[in-house]
């Protein structure tokens, strides 16, 4: 490994270093250099300036394969193929090559990587809902895994923070277990969503269906234009129209003049002296030419999605930390979790023939956690609970393949008519954190760089089996309550493999005990006060909501007290 030294040091030395450019990156480097800190972004992958997204403004018949990848491009992501999210030429080219960056699996894991400037924050479902206390408690009170080391009043005021600048949409809904924000003016509901959220009402006792809160403007904001209604979102947006690093956290960082951001530079490991009890800096292996580089800062941010900054922390060892930078407890590489999903269920409606709706609104309807709120509400055979997503939609066209026997103006007829309305709602259910779900690094199965690569051994158990009971169950009891004609549940547990849902958490917990916890109430590692970790890693506990808002919020208050820290000389 190379080693810089003399001027070469001093030329390659920065206040500060954050590893990845993907929401939490792109916050953490917005933030640092708004507060004067020289900060260096390190992106693993490609450089992405906002526009620069080449399938986002073509149509289906301007690929070459139509809607299927090349026989030669699908086998370069054949295991991230199991999920559908990489098998069309609109966005297969924002995912990883599987060849060059190999995993394995005890059990089936589905790991989804973006590696360019901005990450998967240009491929996120943009869902963004606030954990609440009933979140952050729920360890403590129940016994499972470690208590959270913060509340909800400690990270509530950096929700309002995060939302106010990203841009969310939604109502102010006044529900408990779903805090409110501050929102832009909401997405409007259909003609039928609306007729099945009061029905929903009437038939639960005022069980809520709301409009998704999303990252998607309805209005301008921040200089970036409001959404189109293409639903075009994962190909990138060239009107700025979702929350993402490349619209939105980037260029507020460049726009400091603090920002250096340099692509293709793998973080191999952080370095850690021994002697002052810090890390100096990190490794990095160039992507392009395979040269080692080291980088040096006061500060080091590990924004690299939760499996990446774990990997990094893993392979960071020294005669202080041999198992991992940080490992004290043990922890690091363990409590890996996700949410469970593609449970739900789904009908026909025989109203509103006569009504449609405008654009293609890249959002749809929320129906927040129902269960486990209180005594009333307590289930007997599981803990915790889930939420549901969903839309109405009047069903296409394609039906008019099958009328083989009709031709001439009846045929002209149906084909112009769309079909009736069809509702339905798939769930969200949450993973309890345990110790055995992990990651461990394989020394034996190398990446393209050389690196060790990661093992998986991660499944759900039965308290996730037995929601998952009640997710299909209660999603069709909804739909029939809901007049819904046709109603058919359904559960997909074989393609709901860990990490399918790209929500993956835990690995480097936050907790009270450096004893059983990786990270501390601000995201600092217990024993290193100079390295933060503020992706997905840091999560004691998973909720049942969608986790990147938590990242923005958590990444900006890390931010705030790292900078404090420095100006008292404590880091």
């Amino acid at each position: 490994m190379a080693n810089i030294q003399g001027a070469g040091t001093k030329q390659n030395t920065y206040d500060a270093i954050v590893i990845g450019s993907g929401i939490s990156g792109g916050w953490a480097a917005k933030e640092l250099t708004e507060k004067g800190l020289k900060t260096l972004v390190l992106e693993r992958g490609r450089d992405v300036k906002h526009g620069e997204y080449p399938t986002a403004m073509m149509e289906s018949w301007q690929f070459e394969g139509r809607n299927k990848l090349s026989n030669v491009d699908a086998a370069k992501q054949l295991k991230q193929a199991r999920t559908g999210y990489t098998t069309h030429p609109a966005s297969a080219h924002w995912f990883v090559n599987d060849l060059e960056n190999p995993y394995s699996e005890q059990q089936r894991f589905d790991w989804m990587r973006g590696y360019h400037v901005g990450g998967r924050s240009l491929l996120w479902g943009r869902q963004s809902y606030r954990l609440s206390d009933l979140d952050f408690e729920a360890n403590a009170k129940e016994g499972v895994a470690v208590d959270w080391p913060i509340r909800y009043a400690d990270i509530s005021p950096w929700y309002d923070y995060a939302e106010r600048y990203a841009g969310i949409s939604g109502n102010r809904d006044g529900l408990p277990q779903l805090p409110d924000g501050q929102y832009l003016p909401p997405m409007e509901m259909n003609c039928l969503e609306i007729d099945v959220k009061r029905r929903i009402a009437d038939s639960f006792g005022g069980r809520a269906m709301i409009i998704g809160r999303a990252a998607n403007l309805t209005v301008p904001h921040n200089g970036r234009g409001n959404c189109q209604s293409r639903n075009r979102c994962i190909r990138g947006c060239p009107y700025g129209g979702y929350f993402s690093s490349n619209v939105s956290t980037l260029p507020a960082a460049y726009a400091t003049g603090n920002l250096t951001l340099r692509p293709f530079s793998i973080v191999n490991q952080i370095l850690f002296d021994k002697d002052k009890g810090r890390a100096t800096g990190v490794r990095v292996i160039d992507a392009q030419t395979n040269e080692v580089v080291e980088f040096h800062a006061k500060i080091i941010f590990s924004c690299a999605s939760a499996v990446a900054s774990t990997f990094i922390l893993m392979n960071s060892t020294s005669e202080r930390f041999p198992n991992g930078l940080g490992n004290d407890s043990g922890e690091l590489g363990h409590n890996l979790m996700d949410h469970h999903f593609k449970v739900g269920a789904a009908g026909i409606s025989d109203k509103f023939d006569d009504k449609f709706y405008k654009g293609n609104r890249p959002n749809g309807i929320y129906i927040p956690r129902f269960r486990n709120l209180n005594k009333e509400t307590k289930q007997k055979d599981y803990l915790r609970g889930f939420g549901y997503q969903g839309s109405a939609s009047r069903t296409d066209w394609a039906r008019g393949i099958k009328e083989l026997n009709m031709f001439g103006a009846g045929l002209k007829a149906d084909l112009i008519a769309p079909g009736p309305w069809r509702f339905g709602i798939g769930s969200w259910g949450e993973c309890l954190p345990y110790h055995e779900n992990k990651i461990t690094l394989n020394k034996d199965l190398r990446d393209k760089w050389g690196q060790p690569t990661v093992t998986f051994d991660c499944g759900w158990k039965a308290n996730e089996y037995a929601m998952r009971k009640d997710m299909k169950q209660s999603a069709i009891e909804m739909l029939e309550a809901a007049g819904l004609k046709e109603v058919a549940g359904f559960d997909d547990v074989v393609n709901s493999a860990p990490g399918n849902c790209i929500h993956e958490m835990g690995t480097a917990r936050m907790g009270r005990d450096p004893k059983t916890s990786v990270l501390n109430q601000w995201n600092q590692v217990h024993t290193v006060p100079n390295v933060y970790v503020t992706d997905g890693a840091c999560m004691t506990s998973a909720a049942c909501v969608n986790p990147s808002l938590t990242y923005m919020a958590l990444t900006a208050r890390a931010c705030d007290h790292a900078v404090s820290e420095l100006k008292k000389q404590n880091i």
